[in-house]
């Protein structure tokens, strides 16, 4: 588990990183304001993705995970640095959007992808009892 949770917090730190440069790099005029809440919850959420992901062993899920967190992370601080809304220096057919909404899209999908693939790999174990030993 320990290799795992290396990879998460590795990713969410790597995308972090990516995320916080290229909104401080490329100056943007698209920022998305965001309600103090949601920079709560992304926190929350990503606190949770490092902690309860790599408990399952698959390192797609850990990965998936990472990316998730952080781009929630990157979200958090982005909000906290840019007082007029996080910077959305990125345009693609009129929609604007930074590299921690491509990492949590990726992230997402690795995640669904790697929860499939886990369970379909030991779909055994998920019909048998769970014991009540503690």
């Amino acid at each position: 588990m320990k290799r795992r949770r290396r990879l998460a917090c590795a990713a969410a730190f790597a995308v972090l990183v990516a995320t916080l440069v290229d909104d401080a790099t490329a100056p943007s005029a698209i920022k998305h304001p965001r309600p103090s809440f949601v920079l709560v919850l992304a926190g929350v959420i990503a606190a949770a993705l490092l902690a309860l992901a790599p408990r399952i062993r698959s390192g797609v899920v850990a990965l998936g995970a990472g990316l998730a967190a952080g781009g929630a992370l990157a979200t958090l601080l982005s909000g906290l640095a840019w007082a007029g809304g996080v910077p959305d220096p990125l345009l693609a057919d009129g929609i604007a959007f930074n590299l921690a909404d491509l990492a949590i899209a990726a992230g997402d999908a690795s995640l669904v992808i790697g929860v499939c693939a886990h369970a379909w790999m030991n779909r055994a174990d998920l019909t048998r009892p769970v014991s009540a030993d503690p």
